[in-house]
């Protein structure tokens, strides 16, 4: 597969991920206890681990044909 393809597919995919993502996680964060550390732990869990689910996806991005 040509990496333009590839790298068409990932943008896709990545974009339809962080949509659902951020809906879901704003969906959660809503619910949560209104008290600041709980929404601190969870906002900067949320906001940093969003890029693992994609890493396997960015690698095979960038893969050599």
């Amino acid at each position: 597969m040509p990496a333009r393809v590839r790298k068409l597919i990932g943008l896709v995919a990545i974009l339809a991920f962080l949509i659902v993502y951020v809906a879901a996680a704003a969906a959660v964060g809503e619910r949560l206890p209104d008290h600041w550390l709980v929404k601190l732990v969870y906002y900067a869990l949320t906001g940093t681990l969003w890029g693992l689910p994609l890493f396997p996806l960015i690698r095979w991005m960038n893969t050599e044909p």
